[in-house]
């Protein structure tokens, strides 16, 4: 198994969810997050001063899914999550050890299907 996590634009969110629904995939954790990298910070107005923001809203989207699902997913995120702006995101995928589900204690794939 691996766990694929994609930092995103907001904006795009709802058409990468239905890229990810198309290929099957129903469960997945979002967190809104900030975050900064070549993105350029810029200039901001609150009651009447400037300020700097340095940091980005962006989305993370989580999912542990089998081995053979990982390119399609990846796939799917990169053809649905791309502006070719800079501050786009990033794709990782990472490897699983074990997955339970609490309420059943099952074990393995079949926990997170």
């Amino acid at each position: 198994m691996k766990k694929i996590e994609a930092i995103i634009r907001p904006d795009v969110f709802s058409e990468v969810r239905k890229a990810l629904a198309l290929e099957g995939i129903d469960g997945l954790s979002v967190t809104e997050i900030a975050g900064c990298g070549r993105q350029e910070g810029r200039t901001g107005l609150f009651r009447g001063n400037a300020y700097e923001m340095e940091f980005h809203a962006k989305l993370k989207l989580e999912m542990v899914v089998e081995d053979y699902l990982v390119e399609r997913l990846v796939e799917a995120i990169l053809n649905h999550a791309c502006t070719n702006e800079v501050g786009d995101g990033k794709i990782f995928v990472l490897p699983v050890e074990e997955a339970i589900r609490i309420r059943t204690k099952e074990r393995g794939a079949v926990a997170v299907n």
